[in-house]
């Protein structure tokens, strides 16, 4: 039989489409786990810089640093800035924390009385009875709590297990680059392994200005808050914070709290404080991110935006939260890949 025969060609044409499908089956079945690969993997190119440095200091007082000293050395040093900053947030944190949990029930009863005066809600109704009556029948608000837990849990075992990972990759990553430089041809290998540390310098450079932002969104929502008045702004700043670290909808989520806390005060208050977290996301959006991305990440503000697009479209908000990261490797790659192709 020839390799041209129209039979064993379709044949052929049948087993490749095939077996594509399967791995794509494949792909979609372990997407999860795939994710939290990717993730362990940006969060060590993003700390790999750190652990060459520790490496490098070593070298130059004359002292070999094992790598997994090294790797130990940066994961302790992110434990004491983290503890550190709770040892001066935590005390005045716990305080209002507490406060809030007692004033909770007034809040409470302050919001109805606002959604009564705006007709939101009858007059003799309570907001738990509102909540009863909601379309969500008991079983449905049972199942959604119980999914709610549940994926709180999936959500620290992962954390959890991108720490380890990402620990592991660290310790290896010599090897791994290695393994990975070796696949292409040997007059293709240093450019490989330079697109390698360039992609590892952006990536580094964007989990700092994530870092960054967030502690700046953190200082300045604490600071107006204090000036507004407001009370509890050393826990509705935290919340701000973390928000800052969720794209898209992350701050705006993060300031509802805020404002429902300044309602309570007075309706003036609550006008105030939404309108300085939005002039604050104003910044944010237009000075601080087209900045940083641009100057620490070399991408511009058009990309950055289509990729949270992109990115929260496919994953929703863990999509956009690696939208940029993976717009920097893949902008790294195409730079190569065009740079290669014009010589």
């Amino acid at each position: 039989m020839k390799a041209t025969d129209p039979k064993a060609l379709i044949r052929y044409g049948l087993a490749g489409l095939a077996l594509t499908v399967a791995l794509a089956w494949m792909l979609v079945l372990v997407r999860d786990a795939l994710l939290l690969i990717y993730i362990s993997g940006l969060t060590a190119i993003g700390l790999s810089p750190l652990v060459e440095a520790a490496c490098d200091q070593g070298a130059r007082l004359r002292y070999r640093v094992p790598r997994w000293t090294a790797v130990l050395a940066v994961y302790l040093a992110i434990v004491g800035i983290l503890v550190g900053v709770g040892l001066l947030i935590i005390p005045p944190l716990g305080q209002q924390a507490r406060e809030l949990w007692k004033a909770l029930p007034m809040l409470v009863e302050a919001a109805r009385g606002w959604l009564v005066g705006h007709g939101a809600l009858g007059e003799g109704v309570s907001v738990g009875e509102a909540i009863r009556q909601a379309p969500v029948g008991g079983s449905d608000a049972v199942g959604t709590l119980f999914g709610a837990i549940w994926t709180f849990i999936g959500g620290v075992f992962g954390a959890v297990t991108i720490l380890i990972l990402s620990f592991y990759m660290l310790l290896d990553a010599e090897k791994l680059v290695r393994a990975f430089v070796r696949m292409f041809p040997r007059a293709e290998r240093s450019r490989v392994e330079e697109v390698c540390r360039r992609v590892a310098t952006k990536v580094s450079a964007w989990l700092a200005g994530q870092l960054f932002l967030a502690a700046t969104i953190g200082v300045t929502a604490a600071v107006g808050l204090w000036l507004f008045g407001v009370p509890y702004f050393y826990v509705l700043a935290l919340i701000a914070a973390i928000g800052e670290m969720i794209p898209v909808v992350g701050p705006v989520l993060s300031a509802i709290p805020a404002v429902a806390v300044a309602l309570s005060v007075s309706p003036a208050l609550g006008v105030g404080v939404a309108v300085f977290f939005f002039l604050q996301q104003q910044f944010e959006n237009h000075v601080l991110v087209p900045k940083i991305m641009a100057r620490q990440v070399g991408v511009s503000p058009v990309i950055v935006i289509t990729a949270l697009l992109i990115g929260g479209s496919l994953l929703g908000i863990v999509g956009a939260l690696l939208a940029v990261p993976t717009a920097a490797i893949l902008l790294v790659l195409f730079e190569e890949w065009s740079s290669n192709g014009t010589t």
